[in-house]
């Protein structure tokens, strides 16, 4: 299933690693993660980071 859970806008980064971070950071990623740990992050440099729980 394919959902659209926090479209937001954050900085384009340089690297991927801030990317990712600023991403986890969101309340809502946060929230449905629940303190786990993604199983997948995919970062495509100055577009998207896609979060997989």
């Amino acid at each position: 299933m394919s959902e659209r859970q926090a479209p937001r806008r954050i900085v384009v980064a340089p690297d991927q690693a801030t990317m990712t971070a600023a991403a986890l950071a969101v309340d809502n990623v946060a929230a449905h993660l629940d303190g786990a740990e993604p199983r997948k992050v995919i970062v495509v440099p100055g577009r998207m980071v896609n979060v997989v729980v």
